[in-house]
């Protein structure tokens, strides 16, 4: 077995309503003023009241943050860092999407220990210590909860990340009742960003390994049968908390085993185009699974027979075919654009966002198969 280095957040709890014990996790941090980044949609629909009222009724004091913007601003980063700094917070939680969740890592850096942002985009490159930091997710997708990485959008409109295991927080807290009243929509997109995740940790080149590989096949095991009753009944428990399960696993695998081109190729159509995340992955992930297949073919046959139990015996060719088969199924059930078209995008950016997925460098060198601009170009171009 080659060596291997796996990485990950230090406790996991998972339990439905656990958002009414946040305060007495907070207090077990020495915790007594919390920064609290979360949306004011979420605000809005009541989701953080019962975190609220638990960290006051502990006995902590709460700084409120709901001005995170989707793909974070770096200016909208440095408003939260300013705005704890200015509260004098000793600790910060996340609670919300991937967009808060990154917000939050960084807050609960760079209000311990100030550094330019552009000065730490990249890995191992930001310096610490932090202020201690709780993770709850309320839409299981990014994994963010669990990973190492905080991805920004440049005034450049290039996403970019601060990847170090500073991020890490201290507790990653799963309620599942956090996620019930998720619109169909976002669980599609958020849902399908999981699937991504788990597949692209188990076919990555470079720092696959056997626990990045188990958490992935049984990431992609939740997440594929799950989606959609997810999507058409919301409002079971069960499956939500399966869901954020399979989102966290996945988290979990890419963490350590890195996604590659579906990635790549996603992030500059949220840059320039303010995509969500979740959709931009869903849209370039089928023409660059037919892409690696000749490259991937034996991985691919792996997550086919994960996910297809008919395949046990089948062939590598077959079961990958299938594979690839089974997972455009499901994205063209997703109530949401199926194409670039179809989300806005201009065919002629198509060489633009081409040129800006080459920049991804950090992420293409972990593809199953080389990446070219006319290839990246090609992959767009099936995509629209």
């Amino acid at each position: 077995m080659s060596t291997f280095t796996f990485e990950t957040a230090p406790k996991i709890i998972c339990e439905q309503g656990g958002a009414a014990r946040l305060g007495e996790i907070a207090k077990g941090l020495g915790i007594s003023r919390l920064f609290l980044v979360t949306d004011a949609g979420l605000i809005k629909a009541g989701l953080i009241d019962g975190a609220l009222a638990s960290l006051r009724s502990a006995g902590v004091d709460v700084t409120v943050f709901s001005d995170v913007l989707a793909d974070p601003p770096e200016l909208s980063v440095q408003a939260a860092v300013d705005a704890a700094r200015a509260a004098a917070v000793d600790g910060v939680v996340g609670l919300g999407g991937g967009s808060s969740l990154d917000t939050a890592k960084l807050v609960a850096l760079l209000a311990r220990t100030p550094q330019a942002l552009p000065e730490i985009y990249g890995i191992g490159l930001a310096r610490g210590p932090r202020l201690p930091l709780i993770q709850v997710p309320t839409t299981a997708g990014t994994g963010s909860e669990v990973t190492p990485i905080s991805i920004l959008t440049t005034p450049s409109h290039e996403k970019k990340g601060v990847v170090s295991p500073l991020l890490y927080p201290d507790v990653a807290l799963l309620d599942g009742r956090l996620t019930l009243g998720l619109p169909p929509a976002i669980t599609a997109m958020t849902g399908v960003d999981a699937m991504v995740h788990a597949i692209e940790a188990f076919s990555t080149r470079l720092k696959k390994n056997p626990l990045s590989d188990a958490l992935a096949l049984k990431a992609l095991q939740l997440l594929y049968t799950n989606l959609p009753a997810a999507v058409n009944d919301g409002r079971d428990a069960d499956v939500r908390e399966a869901m954020l399960l399979g989102s966290l696993f996945a988290g979990m695998a890419f963490a350590n085993a890195p996604v590659a081109a579906v990635h790549a190729l996603a992030y500059p159509l949220g840059g320039h185009y303010g995509l969500p995340h979740g959709l931009t992955n869903s849209l370039v992930l089928l023409p660059v699974l037919e892409f690696n297949l000749a490259a991937a073919e034996g991985l691919y046959a792996e997550l086919g027979r994960a996910i297809l139990p008919e395949l046990a015996s089948a062939n590598d060719s077959t079961a990958s075919r299938a594979f690839v088969a089974a997972i455009r199924a499901r994205v063209a059930a997703m109530p949401y654009a199926q194409n670039l078209r179809e989300a806005g995008v201009k065919e002629s950016d198509l060489p633009m966002l081409a040129e800006d997925a080459m920049k991804v460098q950090r992420l293409l060198v972990n593809n199953p198969r080389d990446v070219t601009y006319a290839d990246a170009l090609a992959l767009y171009q099936a995509a629209y």
